[in-house]
């Protein structure tokens, strides 16, 4: 069987303002579900700019088909990236790289359910 890679980008997840609103953006992407959340989750959008440094972007990944807080801890990978546009970007690319690397787990999964 082909491997069929299909990218994640960028604009497949929100802009930085949804994450100072306290909410986290759940998604899937072909057996792979993740979860992007401000860490500390609080809602800073009306403070400061220097009132909500510190903060970092929070990512875990799991394999499909149960929800974030269904799937137990040892299924799930977590890392963390500067709370900015690059850190953003660099999110995106470690979103891609674990699709990639991990994707006959993610297939199964997804054939699975």
């Amino acid at each position: 069987m082909e491997k069929k890679i299909v990218k994640i980008e960028s604009k497949d997840s929100y802009g930085i303002t949804w994450y100072e609103h306290a909410q986290p953006y759940l998604g899937s992407h072909r057996g792979m579900r993740f979860r992007i959340a401000r860490n500390p989750m609080e809602d800073v959008s009306l403070k400061a700019p220097e009132e909500k440094q510190g903060a970092s972007f929070e990512v875990t990944i799991w394999p499909e088909p149960f929800c974030f807080e269904e799937t137990e801890e040892e299924a799930k990978v977590t890392k963390t990236f500067p709370f900015d546009m690059d850190g953003k970007e660099q999110l995106i690319a470690w979103l891609n790289e674990q699709y990639e690397e991990r994707f006959d787990e993610w297939e199964k999964a997804r054939a699975k359910y």
